[in-house]
Formats: C-alpha cells, sequence, structure tokens
C-alpha cells in the first residue's frame, strides 16, 4: 500500500521537471540569419574546439557547416532566462532534384559499404518519407554535473544557473529527440536514420525510443553505427511522461514550419 503514493509523489516530481524545462527553454527552428549562425558556432563549439573533429570549418567565424545543411531543418533550444544556445540539431531531408548529389542522406555515403540489416536500408526506402537527424549537440554549460558539494555551473557569459534550472539538463538530450520527432510528423516524414555512438541509443531505450541497429560499425568521428527507427513506432512506444512534453514542443514548432521549408534550398551561409 506504501509504494502507491511513492510513485505518485515520483510521477508528480517528473512533471514538475517536465513543466520547468518548458518554461526555461525555447524551441526554435533557425530560418533567420541569427539563429543560423547561433547553431553553427555552437556545432564549432563542441565538434571542431572540444572533440577536435575533422569537420569543414569557417575560421573567420567560427562556424561548422557542411553542404547538407542547405537541405536541412535547422533547430535550436535556447535557454530562456540566459539567451545562451543549449542544444541543436539537424533534420537532413533528400533533395528534391534527382541528379543532385544530396539527393542522398550522409547516411547513405558513409554507411554505404557497411549495413547489414536483411531488411532495412535507405536506398530501398521512398525518399519522400526517409530523412536523417545529425549534428545533434549540447553546449557545454548545460552538460554539467553538480552536487551539494560542488558549485552550480555558469555560463559562456557568467550567467550562474539556479539549483532549479540544473535540474533540467538531463532533459535536453531528449528534448532534441523529441524535436526531431516532432519535424518529422510535420513534415510527413516516416523513416529517421542517424549515424549514433552505441550508448546514446541505449540511452534513448530508456524513454521508450527504440533504435534498430543496420549496420556494421563505422568510424566516422569515432565509432559508430548506423541506426534506424519507423516515426510510427516511435510515438506508439514513446514513455507516457513524455507526451505532453512532445505535445508542447510540437505546438512551438509548428507555426514555424512554413518558413523553415523554403530555407532547406537556401544557399549555405558560408
Amino acid at each position: 500500500m506504501r509504494a502507491e503514493p511513492k510513485k505518485q509523489s515520483k510521477r508528480a516530481a517528473t512533471q514538475a521537471l517536465f513543466e520547468s524545462f518548458e518554461r526555461d527553454y525555447e524551441f526554435i527552428l533557425a530560418t533567420k540569419d541569427q539563429d543560423r549562425k547561433k547553431v553553427f558556432a555552437l556545432r564549432h563549439e563542441v565538434f571542431l574546439r572540444e572533440l577536435h573533429y575533422n569537420m569543414r570549418e569557417d575560421s573567420s567565424h567560427h562556424l561548422e557547416q557542411d553542404e547538407y545543411d542547405s537541405t536541412s531543418i535547422h533547430c535550436l533550444i535556447k535557454h530562456r532566462a540566459s539567451g545562451l544556445s543549449a542544444g541543436c540539431l539537424r533534420l537532413v531531408m533528400p533533395s528534391q532534384e534527382e541528379d543532385s548529389p544530396l539527393r542522398r542522406l550522409p547516411v547513405e555515403i558513409h554507411g554505404r559499404d557497411h549495413f547489414n540489416h536483411p531488411d532495412i536500408t535507405p536506398y530501398d526506402l521512398p525518399k519522400e518519407e526517409l530523412c536523417e537527424v545529425s549534428r545533434l549537440a549540447i553546449a557545454r554549460p548545460f552538460r554539467a554535473h553538480h552536487s551539494k558539494e560542488e558549485p552550480l555551473p555558469y555560463g559562456w557569459d557568467g550567467y550562474r544557473f539556479s539549483e532549479a534550472e540544473a535540474k533540467t539538463f538531463p532533459l535536453l538530450a531528449i528534448g532534441l529527440f523529441l524535436c526531431t520527432y516532432s519535424l518529422v510528423g510535420l513534415t510527413g516524414r516516416r523513416h529517421v536514420f542517424a549515424m549514433m555512438e552505441p550508448r546514446l541509443p541505449r540511452l534513448l531505450a530508456l524513454s521508450g525510443f527504440h533504435f534498430t541497429k543496420v549496420s556494421e560499425t563505422i568510424v566516422y568521428h569515432g565509432i559508430r553505427n548506423a541506426y534506424y527507427i519507423d516515426h510510427r513506432k516511435a510515438e506508439k512506444e514513446m514513455h507516457e511522461d513524455l507526451m505532453p512534453l512532445y505535445l508542447h514542443i510540437q505546438r512551438a514548432l509548428a507555426p514555424q514550419l512554413d518558413a523553415a521549408m523554403p530555407a532547406m534550398a537556401a544557399d549555405s551561409l558560408s
């Protein structure tokens, strides 16, 4: 009998944390130049300066970009109180031009000799239902861990996070994927690919996002595998506690989508 109140208390605390996350962060489709530059700057900070990946760099402006940015929808999660960029991702879709080199997704190029699933490869799926999530990044201040004995983290501009704000940091990874699933649904896509380190799919599985590994090991900015998830199945299997946040993100992104779609064909900001 004691277990039920404890379970209810834990669920209430979880819901309160998600509500704090909704209040603390803004979900932006980066269609304006200033927002796209924030996305590219965050990618530069994380992938080039921290992880030292061998990626294309605009060193004069400290931006990281590639050719697929022109066929992608870019999403930015901004911390409202500090104005800091907390996280970003892009959803890459095949170019609509039949003879374009961007007709193939990055995973089709880097994983072409490594796919080993008997039924699932991007080559056999309709292009209009296909997409790839990539360039997921979380800013360093929002990856800081703290305890009562450790100081609370600071942002790059000296902003001091409160204890309540810091408690939302672990939700950013899930928040990024909820942005992904929202965009996949809003754009009418279904088949989602990603190249990930093995630990990330294991983490996502705890929230009900069960990715299928569809390739052998790929050496691409470290050890990766290609993974796949069916958007329709993902929505059905999503942990019920995440549904309010998922719907909140959908409502935030939906009015921005029309402006984001034409930007897919725009020239890169290099």
